[in-house]
């Protein structure tokens, strides 16, 4: 590159006005400073957040308007049992565990019984004696008998014969006896199940000493115990008061907190006749109208005690709102909802009232939050927030 071809690259200042980049003055950045601070204040003090209360929109069921009692309890199996051995020994096989189902007379459990299967097999062969003993003195009696009526022996030989077969047949009859102390010896060994039923717990392994009582040291007195899953009722505690509300054959809603988004028809069964001085309440037993696998025994319970029964269309939740949260606002009935801290007014669809709240067919979901008795300042897109209790 030559030098003419760098004297091109120089600025030619001559010509050239320059504007240097001046800064703001330091008074008017504080101007705007201030002028932004006013914006921020004045929008505070103007629309500060409303101070409300607020309440969940809940799914509800139509029974709570037609309630006329609640009162809560568990369920209890009617039918149940632990199940037990007639019999002192060692528990040499058990053939179930929680949760199996067993039927009438099934064998669920067997104790050690070599000793009395022997004594078993013993009187078996002793009444297999004693018929082939009674088989041989009725043919020798008989045989008797013909040569008697020919003159051919003496009356004493036929009655000593006859005295043979009675004798024969009275060692038959105490044999077959002894044969069925034996076999009843060898059954209470066997632990059956006394009716169809659902095992609960279990509370001997192979291997413990069981006894009728369990008097003896670490010894079991219960196998398993077992219910009747059919005979599930719910046992409610009902005030003196209020008693006049409950009759047998009342229809009722049974909710368990363990399956709190269900609810199961029920019917009074029974009302327990006697009271309970100290709680002054009496026992009020509630069964289920339909059976459901998936209702256990010793679940918490609440009942609700109803006016009439249920239709099938009221048997199904429906979407609630509190009525405080209503406003009629050009015509239309409308709920303020909170969304990430302010009120966005929506505008529902109402249906007939339900117990302390209001049905609604359209404009709420499940869950959502809306505000309580809304103040008349409060207006769609306001700041909210929620009051201290």
């Amino acid at each position: 590159m030559t030098n003419s071809d760098l004297s091109r690259l120089k600025l030619d200042k001559s010509g050239a006005t320059f504007r240097r980049k001046r800064k703001l003055p330091r008074w008017v950045l504080i101007m705007i400073g201030s002028f932004a601070a006013l914006i921020l204040i004045y929008a505070f003090i103007a629309n500060p957040a409303v101070e409300v209360e607020t309440a969940i929109v809940a799914r509800v069921y139509p029974s709570q308007s037609f309630t006329l009692l609640n009162a809560s309890g568990y369920v209890v199996a009617q039918r149940k049992a632990a199940v037990a051995s007639k019999a002192t020994g060692r528990l040499e096989w058990l053939g179930v565990e929680e949760g199996s189902r067993v039927s009438t007379g099934q064998i669920i459990a067997r104790l050690e019984n070599r000793d009395v299967l022997a004594a078993s097999d013993q009187a078996v062969a002793a009444v297999n004696s004693a018929k082939a003993e009674l088989t041989d003195a009725q043919q020798n009696y008989g045989r008797m008998k013909e040569l008697r009526e020919k003159g051919f022996v003496a009356q004493s030989e036929l009655d000593t014969a006859d005295t043979r077969e009675k004798r024969a047949q009275a060692a038959l009859t105490g044999a077959e006896a002894a044969l069925r102390s034996a076999q009843v010896a060898v059954e209470y060994t066997l632990i059956r199940a006394p009716f169809d039923a659902v095992v609960l717990t279990k509370n001997a392994d192979v291997g413990d000493i069981v006894t009728p009582l369990g008097a003896a040291a670490n010894a079991k007195a219960a196998v398993v115990s077992i219910a009747d899953m059919t005979s599930l009722q719910v046992e409610v505690d009902v005030s003196e008061s209020n008693l006049s509300k409950v009759k047998a054959g009342q229809p009722c809603e049974i909710q368990l907190d363990a399956l709190p988004d269900s609810r199961f028809r029920g019917v009074v069964h029974m009302i327990v006749p006697t009271a309970d001085r100290s709680k002054a309440s009496v026992m009020v037993k509630v069964r289920f109208a339909e059976r459901d696998p998936a209702v256990l025994p010793e679940m918490s319970a609440r009942v609700a005690f109803l006016e009439r029964a249920m239709t099938p269309d009221e048997e199904s939740p429906r979407t609630a709102v509190n009525p405080a949260a209503l406003v009629t606002r050009n015509g239309k009935q409308i709920v303020f909802v909170v969304q990430d801290d302010k009120a966005v007014e929506t505008a529902v669809t109402l249906g007939e009232k339900i117990g302390d709240g209001i049905e609604v067919h359209d404009g709420l979901k499940p869950g959502e939050k809306v505000v309580v008795n809304p103040p008349k300042k409060l207006k769609n897109g306001s700041a909210v927030k929620r009051k201290e209790q």
